[in-house]
C-alpha cells in the first residue's frame, strides 16, 4: 500500500496517511476523473469504510482530498451520525488530522502558509478558496491549450468543459462575470475556473 501511496502523496506524507488508514479501516479506491468531486466517503451496510480519490489529483490536492474524506468517517465516529456533514464536528476533525501535514516537508513554499490559513476554518471544499485552489492548481498537469479565467481577455471568447460557449465581461468583486452565447444569461466564474479560449 505505501508503494501505491507514494504515487499520489509527497512522499513525507505517506507513512502518517497509512498509519491513518489502517486506524481507521478504510478500503481506500483511486478512481478516475469526476468532475463534480474530487473524492467521498461512504459507510456500506456490511460497516465497511470506502473512500474514493480522483486518480488526476496532484500530490498536494490529493493529499487534502483523503484527508478530507477520512474525516467524515472519523467525525462520524466519534460525533454520530447525525451530525452535519461539513459542520464543526467535521471541521474540527479535519484540522486535527490535517495539522500534523501542515510542514515544510510536505508542502512547497507557495502553499504552505495558503494550506496553513485555510486550515484555521477549512470549508466544505477548498476549491471555494481561490488562492489556495490557484496556488494547488499550479501543481497540475494542464493541457497547453487551457487557461485559468483570469488569463481570458476580456471580451474574448471561451468554452468549458461541458462545452457551453461564454464570452468574458467584467471582474465582480473577487469572481468574472461571464455570458452565455447561448442564452444571453450573465454566469460568475471563480478566477481560477479553468476554460478554452476560442480563438477569435
Amino acid at each position: 500500500m505505501s508503494e501505491v501511496l507514494l504515487k499520489y502523496l509527497p512522499e513525507h506524507a505517506v507513512e502518517s496517511v497509512f498509519e491513518l488508514i489502517k486506524i481507521h479501516s478504510v478500503h481506500l479506491k483511486i478512481v478516475n476523473e469526476r468532475v463534480t468531486r474530487h473524492g467521498d466517503y461512504r459507510r456500506h451496510p456490511s460497516g465497511k469504510h470506502q473512500i474514493t480519490v480522483n486518480a488526476n489529483l496532484n500530490k498536494y490536492r490529493f493529499l487534502i482530498t483523503l484527508v478530507h474524506e477520512i474525516a467524515h468517517l472519523a467525525a462520524f465516529e466519534k460525533y454520530g451520525r447525525m451530525i452535519k456533514p461539513h459542520g464543526n464536528e467535521w471541521k474540527i476533525t479535519f484540522q486535527r488530522l490535517m495539522i500534523p501535514f501542515i510542514r515544510p516537508e510536505i508542502f512547497p513554499n507557495s502553499v504552505l502558509p495558503l494550506v496553513a490559513n485555510h486550515f484555521r476554518n477549512p470549508t466544505a471544499s477548498s476549491d471555494t478558496d481561490a488562492r489556495l485552489a490557484f496556488a494547488l492548481k499550479q501543481f497540475d498537469e494542464r493541457k497547453p491549450d487551457i487557461h485559468f479565467i483570469h488569463e481570458v481577455p476580456s471580451g474574448s471568447f471561451f468554452r468549458i468543459k461541458n462545452g457551453r460557449v461564454f464570452q468574458k465581461k467584467g471582474l465582480r468583486v473577487k469572481r468574472y462575470e461571464c455570458l452565455e452565447v447561448k442564452t444571453g444569461k450573465l454566469y460568475l466564474f471563480n478566477a481560477n475556473a479553468e476554460v478554452e479560449i476560442i480563438p477569435g
